[in-house]
C-alpha cells in the first residue's frame, strides 16, 4: 500500500518539477528502469535509491515503528 502513495507522490513532485523520467533519473543518479519502477509502485526497490531519488524532493524513507499487535491476523 505505501508504495502505491511513494509512486504517487514521486510522479506528481516529478511533473510539477517538469521533468521527464529521463531527466529524473539522470538527475538522480538511477537508472530509468528503477525510476519506472519507482512511479510503477514495485514493491521491492533498494531503499539507498529509492532515497536518492527521494532526496530531490527534500523528503526520505526510514524505519517505522509499529504496533505488533497489527502485524499479523488470524483468518477466520
Amino acid at each position: 500500500m505505501k508504495e502505491k502513495k511513494i509512486a504517487a507522490f514521486l510522479k506528481k513532485r516529478r511533473k510539477l518539477s517538469r521533468l521527464t523520467q529521463p531527466m529524473l533519473a539522470k538527475k538522480a543518479g538511477v537508472g530509468l528502469r528503477f525510476l519506472r519502477e519507482m512511479e510503477q509502485g514495485k514493491e521491492a526497490l533498494r531503499l539507498d535509491k529509492v532515497n536518492q531519488v527521494l532526496k530531490l524532493f527534500g523528503h526520505e524513507l526510514g524505519p517505522v515503528p509499529m504496533n505488533r499487535n497489527t502485524m499479523f491476523y488470524e483468518e477466520g
